[in-house]
């Protein structure tokens, strides 16, 4: 088994709740810039660690859904996969509640609605994210063909 590492680095100017920065991945494919969410709402044009779950979790599913398909020998012409991470604010701070995986397979051939299904939980299953989140946030999904 091969062990590998990845990182990021946050570079942060101000305090926190006025305070902003941007994230740089190690392989430099992106640098966006962050800021801390204010129970005023969102800062426009930035992003926060929920966002970014979000992302990694719709990346690690949808990379996975897509192979298992063709594992299993179908094939489809595009995945798409929304992840919407759920958090509450509250006296402790913020805590993510859930990941909600909503995703569409276009123009699929060779898996039926069954098959399909079984994929999504096998995808579930493997996925790095939804393995980190196990067991203290709730993961569900639902995915169709169209």
């Amino acid at each position: 088994m091969a062990t590998f590492s990845r990182h990021a680095v946050l570079e942060w100017d101000g305090e926190v709740m006025d305070g902003a920065g941007d994230v740089t991945a190690g392989t430099r494919t992106f640098s966006v810039p962050v800021a801390f969410p204010s129970t005023a709402g969102e800062a426009p044009g930035k992003t926060t660690p929920e966002e970014l779950l979000a992302a990694s979790h719709a990346t690690c599913y949808g990379i996975g859904l897509r192979s298992l398909i063709g594992r299993r020998g179908g094939r489809a012409q595009r995945v798409t996969v929304t992840a919407i991470v759920t958090a509450e604010k509250g006296p402790r701070g913020i805590r993510v509640q859930s990941s909600h995986l909503s995703g569409e397979v276009q123009a699929l051939e060779g898996i039926d609605h069954e098959q399909l299904q079984e994929i999504a939980q096998d995808t579930r299953e493997r996925c790095t994210i939804s393995i980190a989140l196990e067991g203290t946030v709730a993961v569900t999904y639902d995915i169709v063909a169209r």
